[in-house]
């Protein structure tokens, strides 16, 4: 008897390009648009969630073959969508994001035109999302990831009267394209190799099969998927985008978006090549992670919008994600993957709440907002929670997260000998403590401090939109309080199935396919570890409420509020590093609220300098990045991953 669910993985992927397609039948109906919109995504997610018991906690494999060609004579000739525990994580992940966008964009993008196309971009978006993460055909993926690409860099350009959007788009599409390009080149070689499209049948006849084609195939994947998760140095696109499109989809791009490129990335280097016990592959999704953290945190504490310093914010905490993976330990797995759904929780709480404050006041600078909480206190509230979340401030998602990263990359310190890992920890530390200090600033620019006269009629935005925060909010809550549960249920079982290479195998080919064709069954892997322990109530409980009570006192007593810019500085020599204190309440500090680190900028102007250099704004230049980027990695996989493959295997 065929299970009733073995159709939800296709029917969760179509619903979603199916209402993308019926939304333009709609016409002028705008309420039908928004109907369609959404039932697919909600049904989308109802259908994905659904998919948690037979294979989050049953360990089951589902594979659905398209047309019911399975394979024939140890052979594949079919496409199969395969949902494992790992992608149906990343899958729940994305369906949740456009489930939570779609009914915020009821009352956000009331105020736009052409919302038709709107609301068809976005389930396209959506579906594209889904069709990459639960297919297992790997050119299935370069299709998704075209769709993706496409959808994304319309909605990047949809709102073309601002400032930037198209040009912003422009730099998407030629970056997003060297990323496809650069998928399709290695899915070319492999498939010259095998001659097969499915990811299982692949990572079984490469198992003692590497060449060069092969090495070659895995450095063009690998860079076109750390493309499209927008790592350093492919992340600059990625900061115009976020912060020209839609806030409703900025949740989007920084929520699943970049999440697909991050599961293709894993997907590829720890299943198709079976790389876990590669050192030089972890060295270098470490680095490439570190990197990403250190730049991207840096980059926004010299931000003047909201909504760029968010995104900056976002390629920083996927870095997190990069590096603990790259630890490729139980622990690092089971930390990055977590940060992953702690990321899509705060990134798009905080993503929400700059929507929510765009609504009222019509701008993101934040030099010219300030005293919101006056105005918006339930939008201070949930952002006062993405804050304290992505932060790491206990008892929020992000603290429980870090502190396994932070565990496992000492772990690896500890056992390895090297200072290497020693040096990953420290940067971790600085770049929460740096996260920290940024949101500081954008609580003290945005939400406190002055209220702009400008400002003074400003209101709370629809409940529509508050509802969505809230809920992610409470994820935050939840996923920070009872990490043990969410482990339990999510973390571990993905972990588990993106190494139980022998399982995936088995249910796409036939259980004793990898005898036959490897000449071994694939071992399954141990994730058993002990914690540290995420959580110590009392004494974590104490920590939150002391430096809740202080920021409650420092803003209540106008601490806050001395921090304005002056409309006028007429001051000899460069003003912006002259700072202006007075006892006078009409008096304030010429050091604006996004200026905040103005000091510290001046004292690394050697570091900041050539940032800002280095990030000119061309888009030739960002394309010879990717480019320098991939003849890097190129030389690394044949000097030292090749070299390992040798001599281990």
């Amino acid at each position: 008897m065929i299970p009733y669910y073995e159709h939800f993985p296709v029917l969760s992927v179509m619903v979603l390009f199916l209402g993308a397609f019926f939304i333009p039948l709609a016409g002028k109906a705008e309420h039908l648009r928004k109907f369609i919109a959404c039932l697919a995504s909600t049904v989308s997610f109802g259908l994905t969630l659904v998919l948690i018991k037979p294979v989050m906690v049953d360990g089951q494999v589902i594979v659905y073959w398209l047309g019911g060609w399975q394979p024939l004579a140890n052979y594949a000739f079919g496409i199969s969508l395969t949902v494992d525990a790992f992608n149906l994580f990343f899958a729940l992940l994305a369906s949740f994001c456009l489930f939570i966008s779609a009914f915020y964009s009821l009352k956000y993008m009331s105020k736009d035109d052409a919302l038709d196309k709107y609301y068809a971009l976005f389930l396209m978006l959506g579906g594209a999302v889904m069709g990459l993460v639960l297919t297992g055909d790997l050119f299935n993926m370069f299709i998704m990831i075209e769709i993706m690409t496409f959808s994304a860099v319309a909605m990047t350009a949809f709102r073309s009267w601002r400032k930037g959007s198209v040009e912003a788009a422009f730099k998407y599409l030629i970056v997003g394209a060297l990323g496809s390009t650069f998928v399709l080149i290695g899915t070319v070689l492999i498939y010259s190799q095998t001659h097969t499209l499915n990811l299982a049948q692949i990572s079984v006849l490469l198992r003692h099969h590497l060449s060069p084609v092969s090495h070659l195939a895995l450095a063009l994947i690998f860079t076109g998927f750390g493309v499209k998760s927008y790592i350093v140095p492919f992340h600059p696109v990625a900061a115009d985008a976020y912060m020209v499109a839609p806030s409703s989809i900025s949740m989007i791009f920084s929520g699943m978006a970049n999440k697909a490129g991050v599961y293709g990335m894993l997907r590829i280097s720890y299943a198709l090549f079976d790389a876990i016990d590669i050192t030089a592959l972890q060295y270098l999704l470490v680095i490439l992670g570190a990197l990403t953290m250190f730049v991207g945190v840096t980059m926004a504490l010299s931000q003047h919008d909201f909504k760029r310093l968010l995104a900056y914010h976002s390629i920083s905490q996927i870095g997190y994600v990069v590096t603990a993976i790259g630890l490729s330990t139980a622990l690092g797995l089971t930390g990055g993957i977590f940060h992953a759904l702690n990321h899509t929780l705060f990134k798009g709480l905080l993503f929400l709440c700059a929507g929510a404050v765009l609504y009222s006041t019509g701008t993101s600078d934040l030099d010219r907002l300030g005293g919101l909480a006056k105005r918006m206190p339930k939008t201070t509230a949930l952002f006062l929670i993405g804050a304290f979340s992505i932060s790491g401030l206990p008892p929020f998602n992000g603290f429980a997260s870090k502190w396994l990263i932070y565990q496992a990359s000492f772990q690896k310190a500890a056992e390895s000998g090297s200072l290497f890992f020693t040096a990953v920890t420290i940067c971790g530390l600085l770049v929460s403590v740096m996260t920290l200090a940024s949101f500081i600033k954008v609580t003290q620019s945005v939400f406190f401090g002055q209220l702009p006269e400008e400002f003074a009629q400003a209101e709370e935005v629809p409940l529509s939109m508050r509802l969505p925060m809230w809920l992610m909010a409470l994820c935050c809550v939840i996923c920070g309080v009872v990490p043990q549960v969410v482990s339990k249920y999510l973390l571990m079982p993905a972990a588990n199935a993106l190494l139980d290479l022998g399982k995936y195998v088995g249910a796409v080919m036939g259980p004793d396919y990898a005898l036959k064709m490897a000449g071994e069954y694939f071992p399954p892997p141990d994730l058993h570890y002990t914690l540290a322990g995420y959580w110590q109530p009392t004494a974590w409980l104490i920590l939150f409420l002391v430096v809740l009570t202080a920021l409650t006192l420092v803003s209540q007593t106008g601490g806050f509020s001395g921090v304005r810019p002056a409309k006028a500085l007429p001051v000899a020599g460069n003003p912006k590093y002259d700072t202006f204190y007075s006892g006078e309440a009409s008096e304030h500090s010429h050091v604006g609220g996004s200026d905040l680190f103005w000091g510290l900028r001046h004292n690394l102007k050697a570091y900041f300098s050539f940032l800002d250099r280095a990030h000119s704004g061309v888009v030739n230049d960002y394309a010879l990045w990717v480019i320098s980027a991939l003849a890097i990695i190129i030389v690394y996989v044949f000097v030292f991953v090749k070299y390992i493959f040798i001599f281990v295997r």
